[in-house]
């Protein structure tokens, strides 16, 4: 059962991250997921190639970048 749909808390984790942040993620920067219901699902694929497409970067502008 490789292929089942990720919940928010197992993304976060997959991911490192806080699970509000998959919230953001999902509304401000297009993250991959489905809604089923009240529940936000992911499958693992997709959140892989969206990551690597750069969809998680952070694109802020710091006194550093040039």
């Amino acid at each position: 059962m490789d292929d089942r749909w990720l919940s928010v808390d197992e993304v976060a984790e997959y991911l490192g991250i806080n699970r509000d942040t998959v919230y953001k993620w999902i509304h401000r920067k297009g993250m991959p997921a489905h809604r089923v219901g009240r529940l936000w699902k992911f499958r693992k694929e997709d959140v892989d190639d969206w990551v690597r497409s750069g969809g998680a970067a952070d694109n802020r502008v710091t006194g550093n970048n040039r």
